[in-house]
């Protein structure tokens, strides 16, 4: 083996550390192994994935480098065949990987210690395609910044709280594609809360007294850095959902520019604004089903942490090129959009990997530290690592050596003092003569 083919084996062996238990045998089950030639093993299946899908490289070049690094002999046909069958073992190991590794910090963005996750969506587009190709729907979780799950659908699945799983106490946050009712009370269901921003008219509600809550009565009444908290509920279904209307004032500057953007938008639309919308721009209006005990400023200040999620989805499109779908057949292009989540989850957990780093540039984990030295002379491991199983007596051996150190000490000792007393009898002399 020369010395780059050990680099690579040794570096992929560290990439190879990364993933859930099984993954090989997933392969099998997930039909990602089914009838397949030309590939000698799973593991360069998945190398040579990767140097498609991370890489960038087209399939004719990644075939040829395949070949050139002896992964396998196939055409170019062939391995575009076989990622189109291996898309849901490539969800899985992307997956797997988040459990695994993306372990949640003890930092976070925001004061308060909730279980928050923040979900958005996002589009891909095919090569030549004038529109929207597919859609990403992707969850963060706060603090650890990390995915917690995602989901590719077609463009005609719009944005929606009900395409994301929801654990009891989780606190949801999103934008104002998720302010409806029938979302709302989907979590509301499952013994969560949200925390979603809203407008005037997408999420009719009412008072206390029952009579129709009127959003911009209620929050033109508020003065600059005051926060207005408002009980409101609504019914959907046979779900009865009690929330709170949490809205803030922004800046001079930011409402400038809110109205402006307001204006810009509508504009290329072909559409008039109505002087309700532009007054509403001036403010940041939110629903939420926390209780009363979470102030409304710890409310806005939760909604604040929304816009990570804008950061993760702009490094997925921007670095690893997810914004530009490759393909177009549906299950080749799932299998791509898979593979390149898959590369953002194990870049996540490398980094994460590499905040502990050592020196010997690996984690040494359960391995075992000492091994048999089979060498003249040598114990072997039990007596290294179990003193009392060897034959010599130890306490014995202790004693001894303790002595003879404290009788070298002892005729050190003496031999200075006797240094020094003839140093002093030597002064006297010449002191006196």
């Amino acid at each position: 083996m020369t010395e780059w083919e050990e680099l690579m084996a040794e570096d992929w062996a560290v990439i190879e550390g990364f993933f859930p238990d099984g993954w090989e045998q997933k392969a099998e089950e997930l039909g990602a192994w089914e009838r397949v030639r030309g590939f000698r093993s799973k593991e360069v299946l998945l190398r040579t994935l990767l140097i498609h899908v991370a890489l960038g490289c087209s399939l004719k070049e990644t075939v040829a480098r395949a070949g050139e690094a002896d992964f396998a002999d196939v055409s170019s046909v062939a391995l575009f065949k076989r990622l189109k069958k291996c898309g849901e073992w490539l969800r899985w190991l992307a997956v797997g990987v988040m459990e695994k590794w993306l372990v949640p910090s003890t930092q976070g963005l925001c004061s308060v210690d909730l279980p928050l996750k923040i979900v958005d969506g996002t589009t891909v587009q095919e090569p030549g395609a004038k529109g929207t190709s597919w859609r990403v729907h992707y969850a963060i979780r706060l603090p650890s910044m990390t995915c917690d799950e995602f989901k590719v659908t077609s463009p005609t699945q719009g944005e929606s709280l009900q395409h994301f799983s929801v654990t009891p106490g989780d606190v949801l946050l999103g934008d104002r594609a998720y302010a409806y009712r029938g979302q709302i009370a989907h979590v509301v269901r499952g013994s969560a809360d949200v925390v979603v921003r809203t407008g005037l008219t997408n999420l009719p509600s009412y008072d206390g007294r029952g009579r129709p809550f009127n959003v911009l009565a209620h929050i033109r009444r508020l003065r600059n850095g005051e926060v207005g908290d408002w009980y409101v509920w609504f019914e959907h279904e046979d779900t009865l959902v009690k929330g709170r209307i949490c809205a803030v004032r922004k800046s001079l500057a930011a409402r400038k520019a809110a109205r402006a953007r307001c204006l810009r938008e509508n504009s290329k639309k072909g559409r008039r604004v109505k002087p309700e919308t532009l007054e509403a721009a001036e403010y940041v209006i939110v629903f939420t089903t926390l209780h009363q005990g979470f102030l409304a400023e710890t409310v806005m200040e939760i909604y604040r942490c929304r816009w990570q999620v804008e950061l993760a989805f702009k490094r997925l499109k921007s670095i690893l090129g997810l914004g530009n779908l490759k393909k177009f057949d549906p299950e080749a292009a799932k299998a791509w959009l898979h593979g390149k989540l898959l590369v953002a989850a194990l870049i996540q957990a490398l980094i994460n990997a590499g905040s502990s780093f050592s020196p010997w540039g690996f984690p040494i984990g359960n391995r075992k530290v000492l091994r048999p030295l089979h060498m003249e002379g040598n114990p072997a491991d039990d007596e290294i690592l179990h003193p009392g199983n060897h034959s010599v007596d130890r306490d014995a051996m202790v004693h001894t050596k303790l002595d003879e150190h404290i009788k070298k000490t002892q005729g050190r000792a003496q031999e200075a003092r006797t240094a020094n007393g003839e140093t002093h009898e030597k002064h006297l002399r010449y002191a006196l003569s």
